[in-house]
């Protein structure tokens, strides 16, 4: 990951000022509470665990050991309760089928490729599993049902979502764009706002 141009703690000090909306500042300081173990709502334990695998492979996070931002248990949560973003590809099915033979159509792969489960596969050979969705052409009867490009496209999609809805992950990139309650006004080429934190010495470089 590329330095921030904001010093760390600087964008998670803006939710406790007026510019963030109670609504807002709930989500994102929920996001950061979250407990370090979750139980899956809906999937099975092994499914979810293939979930947090893939996860992290698509997702490395080496400069947090132990302490990664999370991504499956929103998956997790957001089938169990049904929620969606208001429209699917018509190649693939309803959010839960597809994630239920999506998974398992992974592990189809892992064991074609391997002969091994891929939460026991070593990062290479996961990666290796991982391509071969992507390409859109993975070994499998999952496959021969389920779009493998767009489902591949649809769960990186999910993940990518998760991951930049983490202020941790807003640090890294400079985002601000939570402190919106008094406007943007200052929109021009390198402008800032005055709420904006100042650039740390690597953006200065």
């Amino acid at each position: 990951m590329s330095a921030s141009p904001y010093p760390p703690g600087t964008v998670r000090a803006l939710l406790g000022t007026a510019h963030v909306s109670e609504a807002t500042r709930a989500a994102l300081q929920g996001r950061l509470d979250a407990s370090a173990t979750y139980e899956p709502q809906l999937l099975a334990p092994e499914t979810y665990a293939l979930l947090e695998a893939v996860a992290a492979r698509l997702f490395p996070q080496p400069d947090r050991p132990g302490q990664p931002i999370a991504l499956a248990p929103a998956v997790d949560q957001r089938l169990a309760t049904g929620e969606s973003d208001g429209w699917r590809y018509d190649a693939l099915p309803p959010d839960r089928e597809a994630y239920r033979l999506g998974l398992g159509g992974i592990q189809e792969v892992a064991q074609a490729l391997f002969q091994a489960d891929f939460t026991s596969l070593p990062p290479e050979q996961q990666d290796a599993v991982l391509r071969a969705l992507a390409d859109g052409h993975p070994p499998g009867a999952a496959w021969e049902t389920l779009d493998a490009g767009r489902f591949f496209e649809e769960l990186l999609a999910e993940l990518t979502e998760n991951y930049y809805a983490h202020p941790l992950a807003q640090e890294e990139i400079g985002y601000a764009g939570m402190a919106d309650l008094p406007a943007w006004t200052s929109i021009g080429l390198d402008e800032k706002e005055d709420r904006e934190p100042a650039a740390s010495d690597e953006e200065m470089r």
